[in-house]
């Protein structure tokens, strides 16, 4: 399959420099995808869908244009390269557009273990076992669990090649496949639900339906009868899904993007100190098996590893080749893109290193503040810095897990969320492409009653 994509993009390439451009690239893509959705024990949804595509990006001097199409007969791919072609001719100049230079380009060499086949040769009806088992798991662990928004299973195989008119042509291919469940519990008028999921490359490597859906309800169990509190400063802590998402906040403040249009509260500040000295942030692609690795980005650029927060200090943004170009760097291997458009930003495995201590070391240090285990909303501004996000979790009270608590607000300023960063626990795990620790936050206003 992937010599066969890797055959079409030089081909729409060839085709672009015959039609007039100076420069080319282009993805091709395959895949297939599969989700068994099951609630209350019946199945729901059932997806298997397959799709093919292709996306070319033409450069007449600095003009660019691009297109894309699910065809990939030659009269197709002959279609979508005149229409890039058109759009490129009428289109404005900018003198940051381009390819990256030859020497930029490249791959990571041996098995990156991106690919497992014992996805396609799992049956269906064993897929759709999976997602009852890890609902009937949760629906059994307690009688309070009465009820269950759904469990799934997804399973995806994805087949990419890229090529360009400097002399780059690659391809791989990638296998995922997940579960997840969402029970209900009830006690005495109170209702609480809460989710848990696992993914794998292989399906072998994946976790047991029956442990997810247990794990599933164990947290909406403990969600029962939350309280509320009153308004206060206090010790906030992030349990990992929680703590991720700080991840995102910043991933979003180290986008060139947002950098060069100085849309970033961390714009302009390369070298200086803007974190708790305890904070060191990595963005890797090229670590083997896990979600955000590939050995080239979407400008054939080989992924690598790149230091962003070291010890507390912004050392590096995170980069392609237009956002370089713009402020002056050098691309980091970060260029995303879907199959058509100029490439923006993305990320590998974004993630924080690990502290020493264990997440109930950080738990037992606070008297009194908020364990997080949900956020809710989206109340983040990247521009100035601002957070404020509705929150549930369980109030700690003289180093241990109290009660519930729902229906509260969890705000400051990413900038002194940063810089107050007391401790980094040493419970991380690679659940998905952005991966954090638990995270003690010293002096975030909660707001409840």
């Amino acid at each position: 399959m992937t010599a066969e994509l890797e055959e079409i993009a030089a081909q729409v390439v060839r085709m672009a420099l015959e039609g007039g451009a100076d420069d080319a690239e282009c993805t091709a893509s395959a895949g297939e995808e599969f989700t068994a959705n099951v609630r209350m024990r019946e199945l729901e949804q059932l997806k298997n869908a397959g799709s093919r595509a292709a996306g070319v990006r033409v450069l007449i001097g600095k003009r660019a244009g691009s297109a894309y199409s699910s065809d990939l007969t030659p009269e197709g791919l002959r279609r979508m390269v005149d229409s890039a072609l058109e759009l490129a001719r009428i289109t404005s100049e900018d003198p940051y557009a381009g390819l990256p230079e030859s020497g930029e380009l490249g791959r990571l060499e041996g098995d990156l273990q991106l690919y497992f086949d014992d996805l396609a040769a799992l049956p269906a009806d064993s897929r759709i076992q999976a997602a009852k088992a890890a609902e009937e798991a949760a629906l059994a662990y307690d009688a309070r669990i009465v009820n269950s928004e759904g469990a799934s299973v997804d399973t995806r195989v994805a087949h990419r090649a890229f090529a360009n008119s400097r002399g780059f042509c690659g391809s791989y291919s990638a296998s995922r496949c997940s579960v997840s469940v969402a029970p209900v519990a009830r006690e005495n008028g109170s209702m609480e639900r809460d989710y848990w999921y696992e993914q794998s490359r292989s399906a072998a490597a994946l976790e047991r339906p029956d442990r997810v859906g247990r794990r599933a309800a164990e947290r909406a169990i403990r969600r029962l009868k939350p309280r509320k509190v009153a308004t206060q400063k206090v010790p906030v802590i992030f349990e990992p899904e929680a703590a991720r998402t700080l991840l995102s906040h910043i991933f979003e403040a180290v986008s060139g993007d947002a950098v060069y249009r100085n849309a970033s509260f961390l714009a302009g500040k390369l070298g200086e100190k803007i974190a708790s000295e305890r904070l060191t942030v990595i963005d890797d692609g090229t670590l083997p098996g896990l979600f955000g690795t590939a050995p080239f980005d979407d400008e054939g650029v080989p992924t690598r590893r790149t230091v962003v927060i070291e010890r507390g200090v912004l050392a590096s943004y995170l980069l392609n080749t237009y956002t370089a170009r713009k402020l002056g760097l050098k691309t980091t291997g970060n260029a995303s893109r879907g199959l058509t458009g100029n490439a923006g930003v993305g990320h590998g495995n974004l993630f924080a290193e690990p502290g020493e201590a264990a997440p109930e070391e950080l738990i037992r240090s606070v008297r009194q503040g908020l364990y997080v285990t949900e956020l809710i909303g989206f109340g983040v501004n990247t521009v100035t810095g601002e957070y404020s996000r509705g929150a549930a979790g369980l109030w700690i009270e003289n180093g241990e897990l109290a009660y519930p608590v729902s229906e509260v607000t969890v705000s400051g300023n990413l900038r002194e969320m940063l810089e107050a960063i007391e401790a980094v626990a040493d419970d991380l795990e690679f659940r998905a492409a952005t991966a954090c620790p638990t995270l003690l936050v010293a002096g975030m206003t909660v707001s409840g009653q």
